[in-house]
């Protein structure tokens, strides 16, 4: 056995509150043994992380490392610890933005005192290993999200570490990269390095994992092996719901035509883009990556520029050239990375939330701090934020939360068209269920929103139309009724259109 976890503990201290997150639970892995963690969002997952790769220590309870408790081992011994024996690759990938790609590959050896030339030559051979030595002299900010992600893994395994800890890996990555990731897992494991794995896609954990554990509020619910769950039974346990029942939101009769977009082209992104938005309406646009479905989107909201094309809201031709403007024309926009685009993650959740509009609780400059707090308690309580003050660091959040989080700062403007572009990417199968729900009640508010998202049954299970794309032109349009007995093959076809 590598490692094992007895009845932990985890409480924080918030605003003079003491807060569980985890509590009594408990985990054992052997070498070369595949481990998935999956639980609803807040369920104390990353926390969990943490513990196991010491980055932080548990409240009460025991951690046994290489037969030998952590409690026993002094911060020099825990720093070897964090090095050597157990390798972490972040969600977000954590690189040095400043730094190269092979810089930030080295890192680990230059803290273990491996001289420049040796620590040089071993960096080298590791890119090369998996595909990026001509990516050496990158910075993260020049790679796509597989090579950061593989970056990030070869510093990971830079230590020949006995555990990896990989956090939603997947959750930035083309279908390729996952195949890439994938391979380089599979040879992890059959050389006995054990792995601990989080991740919100089910159809990932039944693939390639040995056993599952699940999370919920903290608490220690069952571990069992892979063979022995399914999709079904694996979502029952999280959120006590079947599979088929999430995409099962209550439907609206469109109302009146509240945005429309003719002849929308870009300069080699998109081209001759038409459509339109009813009240109470969701649309879909599905596509392979590249297809311009953001791309359509940033422009509509004045993040990007268009070439020509026009834009109707409620039947007046409006001209938004930022994304203040299509606020202040009803349009809010759910950017894809929440992390870099959507939120403060060094500020508290109340700033976040108002964040877009505090000239509509300002008078002369003066900001309503008793506002600022009321509206950032009842829209995180409307969205159901899981969190025991505003107050909190929307960094310390989990990426449901998060995600939860940048939804309430879109409705503090109330606006009528939202576009949720990959609203569910990186969050768990309950997370996703509480942004379905959101949606639903958003519709039946009389709000249309537009959807993107790269998952298929996703975005075909929430839609009342269904717009497919492919390197820049809608190939195809349908109905509920159609979406109803298309299948998902059909969709790719017309997604892959030439």
């Amino acid at each position: 056995m590598i490692l094992e976890l007895q009845h932990i503990y985890k409480n924080y201290d918030q605003d003079k509150l003491v807060v569980p997150v985890l509590k009594d639970v408990s985990l054992q892995i052997e070498e070369g043994e595949y481990v998935a963690i999956m639980g609803p969002s807040g369920s104390g997952k990353t926390t969990l992380m943490n513990i196991v790769g010491c980055l932080d220590l548990p409240t009460s309870g025991t951690y046994i490392l290489d037969g030998r408790p952590v409690s026993e081992l002094k911060e020099k011994e825990l720093t070897r610890v964090r090095r050597d024996t157990i390798g972490f690759v972040f969600q977000n990938f954590q690189l040095m933005p400043r730094e190269c790609a092979l810089d930030n590959v080295c890192l680990p050896l230059i803290y273990a005192g491996v001289s420049k030339k040796d620590r040089r030559q071993m960096g080298m051979e590791a890119l090369e290993r998996v595909g990026l030595s001509d990516r050496a002299d990158f910075k993260p900010t020049q790679l796509s999200g597989g090579q950061k992600q593989r970056v990030a893994i070869i510093r990971s395994l830079a230590m020949n570490p006995d555990v990896i800890l990989f956090d939603e890996p997947t959750s930035a990555l083309t279908s390729r990269e996952i195949d890439e990731l994938f391979n380089i897992i599979r040879k992890l494991k059959s050389q006995g390095c054990g792995i601990v794995y989080i991740s919100h896609r089910l159809e990932e954990v039944l693939d390639i994992c040995d056993s599952v554990t699940i999370l919920k509020d903290g608490t220690y619910i069952e571990t069992k092996p892979i063979e022995e769950v399914t999709k079904d039974s694996l979502i029952k346990m999280m959120v006590g719901r079947e599979l088929s029942d999430i995409y099962n939101i209550k439907r609206q009769k469109p109302g009146k035509e509240i945005l429309r977009v003719e002849n929308f082209s870009d300069s080699k992104h998109f081209r001759n883009i038409n459509f339109n938005l009813h009240a109470g309406e969701i649309i879909g646009f599905a596509g392979l990556v590249g297809a311009g479905r953001s791309e359509i989107m940033r422009a509509l909201c004045g993040v990007e520029k268009r070439l020509s094309g026009d834009v109707y809201v409620k039947g007046k031709k409006v001209e938004i050239k930022d994304p203040a403007g299509a606020l202040k024309n009803g349009i809010g926009f759910l950017t894809e990375d929440r992390r870099a685009d959507g939120l403060a993650l060094a500020l508290p959740i109340k700033t976040n939330i108002n964040m877009n509009s505090y000239e509509m609780i300002s008078k002369g400059g003066i900001i309503s701090l008793k506002k600022e707090t009321e509206r950032a308690e009842k829209y995180s309580k409307d969205v159901r934020v899981k969190t025991p003050s505003v107050m909190q660091l929307s960094g310390n959040l989990s990426g449901g939360n998060q995600q939860k989080v940048v939804i309430a700062k879109l409705l503090c403007r109330n606006p009528d068209i939202l576009i949720f572009d990959e609203p569910t990417v990186g969050v768990d199968v309950g997370a996703k269920e509480e942004i379905y729900k959101i949606m639903e009640e958003l519709t039946a508010q009389g709000k249309g929103i537009i959807l993107i998202s790269s998952y298929l049954p996703e975005v075909m299970g929430l839609s009342d139309r269904l717009f497919v794309m492919a390197q820049g032109r809608i190939t195809g349009e349908f109905n509920y009724d159609e979406i109803k007995v298309l299948k998902e093959e059909d969709v790719l076809k017309k997604a892959s259109v030439e």
